[in-house]
Formats: structure tokens, C-alpha cells, sequence
């Protein structure tokens, strides 16, 4: 009994965590490998479980706890450390102090439906 009881334990919240699982993903704006670390450092905010970030399609997939998660402060994050996405600019200050590597075409990126100004 006590055998059934530790193991009901220790599954169940694993499988309460996996039920609150989310996935998400949305254009964020960067040029090379540093930006994909840079990134997915900014989105891994606590609740979410995995950010993966593409080079070629400039997407990032979350999974995320949508209990602790409000993906409005994954954008303001991410933008807080230089990226624009698809609803939050950063800030220009911010975005000029990226390595040169770094920097990818902001225009192009106004022209296709670029996110608001950081009010930060």
C-alpha cells in the first residue's frame, strides 16, 4: 500500500504539470547563432519548458505552463534584451548595442507587420 501511495506521488503531479503544457510560436526578428542563444535565453522565463528559436524562419516554438505563462512578458522579454517580434520593438538604444552580427533588417521587418514600441 505504501509502495502504491509513493508512486501515486510522485506521478501525479508530473502528469498535472503535462496537462497545463501549452505551445505557442511567433515571429522573432534576429541574423545568427548568437541571436537564436540570445533569444531563447530571454523567452526561458519561469513556466515555460522549452524555447526553440529558428534562424531560417525567424519563428519561436514555447511549450509553457499557460498557469504561469502570460506570453504578452515572453514578448517584453525578449524584446528588454534587443529582438523585435511580431507585437513588442525594442527599444533602438537596446537593438544598436547587439553585436554587428546581430543586426538584421529593421525596415524589412516594419514593412512586414513589425510589433509595437517596448514601453520600456
Amino acid at each position: 500500500m505504501k509502495t502504491l501511495l509513493l508512486t501515486m506521488l510522485l506521478f501525479l503531479p508530473g502528469l498535472a504539470m503535462a496537462q497545463n503544457t501549452t505551445e505557442s510560436e511567433f515571429k522573432v526578428y534576429g541574423a545568427c547563432g548568437m541571436c537564436k542563444e540570445r533569444i531563447e535565453n530571454a523567452a526561458a522565463l519561469d513556466g515555460v519548458t522549452s524555447a526553440n528559436w529558428s534562424q531560417e524562419t525567424r519563428m519561436l516554438t514555447l511549450s509553457y505552463d499557460a498557469n504561469q505563462v502570460d506570453l504578452d512578458e515572453v514578448h517584453e522579454s525578449i524584446a528588454e534584451a534587443g529582438h523585435d517580434t511580431e507585437k513588442v520593438r525594442a527599444d533602438d538604444d537596446v537593438y544598436e548595442n547587439l553585436p554587428a552580427c546581430c543586426h538584421y533588417d529593421r525596415k524589412a521587418e516594419e514593412d512586414n507587420g513589425g510589433g509595437s514600441r517596448s514601453s520600456n
